[in-house]
């Protein structure tokens, strides 16, 4: 029998170029595709050590670096179920995931194992450690003293993998629940839609704890064996100074205004740079130009989401429209809901597509059509050709920088605040990170100030938290009451553009 455990396409593609440097760190340093399967199999071997068996949940929240990437692969070839969280979750929200995953193991920062241990206490996590060099409790230290785990866990197409936890519009994330079926098809069609080879070099300067970084990256360059310049985040001067030295790039809209910010950026600057490639938030047509016209290069724009992978990619041979988002990628059907060369919701059929949300059947059949198909939330339409174009979301989610923020779950914190009769949470065109995100209150008696508003959201990540606060009299509403947050995004769609 086959396994079907996506590690092994992995470990095949680079197992004959073990030699080959794997990640070139800001200091000079490399580690090879060999050294990193050493160390993924240490780590493999510590997990079993702690009675992690496969199946069970590893829930992981860690700053990115070359033991992180260590983890999740030890994670996936023992055959655990990886669940990567957002550094910027506070441990309010670390509680709800615990509870949810119901994990094994939790890996966290070393600052932070102290505030975790008593919430992992009460969800019964069994084991809390840590990625720290030194120390008790800390997971390299475990691995250096365990021998490595030689095999690979056995695993089917139809297996977990991953859970990713995306939020929903009612305020409760849910956990994507991907397969090995889903990881090894997306990453092998965009391995060859995007024409990687092993004399790529791939520019990295995105988060590894979501699909982007963690997936779309690392796994479409590793079936390549191809090397990655690891940044530990993006700052645009340290991108710009390594851009001679890649060929690809993938990142964010963000990282295309910024380096557009700086005067000088151009053609020079991209010598050897073949793809450039943006995601996770819409690119507008402005950016797109204007990218082209300093650099020569156009930006290849894709879309997918945590549920399904990539969906849909502009060419890399062929004419790349500004303001699509291409077409869908090879064994991956998509169409649009509702009536005939109309904008509808964008439904998508294929292999690419989770297995459904952990531990949420109601959610996971509301995500699914009666014939099968999966319902994005996104509103898009498709041209003639077959393009894709994204015309809005179904859904309030925001986009800012990448990162998805649902509105309700500012709101409900906000409505509960001393001073607020209710709020409306919107996001707004921001120049640099795509939306920005507005909070527009409606005041009991005297209206909180802004310090107040910010430190009632305390307990929410620093990238969900509005970066501008309004006041009105009252909320507009339809003749059902609905909330027209569109009407709000009108009023204030220049709250970030408008000259100070």
């Amino acid at each position: 029998m086959t396994n079907e455990n996506f590690f092994s396409a992995l470990q095949g593609a680079y197992a004959h170029r073990s030699e080959r440097p794997f990640l070139s760190m800001p200091d000079g340093g490399r580690i090879s595709y060999g050294d990193m399967d050493a160390r993924a199999a240490k780590m493999a071997g510590a997990l079993r050590q702690l009675g992690a068996k496969a199946g069970d949940r590893i829930v992981v929240q860690v700053e990115k670096s070359p033991e992180n990437v260590a983890l999740y692969l030890g994670a996936m070839r023992a055959g655990l179920v990886y669940v990567p969280l957002n550094t910027a979750y506070t441990e309010a929200e670390v509680s709800y995931f615990l509870d949810d995953a119901e994990p094994v193991i939790l890996v966290c920062a070393p600052e932070n194992k102290n505030t975790l241990l008593p919430v992992a206490k009460r969800q019964n996590v069994k084991h809390v450690l840590t990625l720290g060099a030194t120390g008790e409790g800390t997971l390299l230290s475990a691995a250096s003293k365990t021998a490595p785990l030689e095999e690979i866990a056995a695993r089917s197409d139809d297996d977990l993998a991953v859970i990713l936890y995306t939020s929903g519009t009612t305020g409760r994330s849910k956990g994507a629940m991907l397969t090995h079926k889903n990881l090894s098809s997306n990453a092998k069609t965009l391995n060859a839609l995007w024409g990687f080879s092993s004399e790529d070099v791939l520019l990295h300067a995105l988060p590894i704890f979501h699909i982007h970084g963690l997936f779309v990256a690392l796994h479409t360059a590793m079936l390549s064996a191809c090397e990655i310049i690891f940044l530990p985040k993006f700052d645009a001067a340290e991108l710009r100074r390594r851009l001679p030295e890649a060929s690809v790039l993938m990142g964010v809209p963000t990282f295309y205004t910024r380096l557009l910010g700086e005067e000088d950026f151009g053609k020079a600057d991209c010598a050897k740079m073949r793809l450039f490639i943006s995601g996770s938030a819409p690119l507008t047509v402005e950016t797109s130009n204007a990218f082209a016209a300093r650099t020569g290069l156009s930006i290849l724009e894709r879309y997918g989401m945590s549920e399904a992978g990539m969906i849909a990619s502009n060419p890399l041979d062929g004419e790349r429209i500004a303001g699509t988002v291409g077409s869908p990628l090879p064994g991956i059907s998509v169409r649009i809901a509702g009536e005939k060369d109309a904008p509808g919701e964008i439904e998508v059929k294929g292999p690419n597509i989770c297995a459904g949300y952990w531990k949420k059947p109601d959610k996971t059949e509301e995500a699914f059509t009666e014939d099968g198909w999966f319902r994005t939330g996104d509103v898009g339409t498709l041209d003639k050709e077959g393009r894709l174009s994204l015309v809005g979301r179904e859904k309030d989610l925001i986009i800012a920088g990448g990162f998805n923020i649902y509105p309700i779950e500012i709101e409900q914190i906000l409505d509960k605040a001393p001073g607020v009769a209710e709020s409306a949470v919107i996001g707004v065109p921001h120049p640099d990170m795509g939306e920005g995100v507005v909070a527009v209150i409606v005041a009991k008696n005297s209206a909180p100030d802004d310090a107040a508003l910010a430190d009632a959201l305390s307990s929410l990540a620093k990238f969900k938290r509005p970066r501008k606060f309004f006041r009105l009299d009252a909320l507009p509403r339809n003749t059902m009451g609905k909330v027209q947050k569109q009407a709000l995004r009108e009023q204030f769609k220049d709250a970030f553009t408008a000259a100070s």
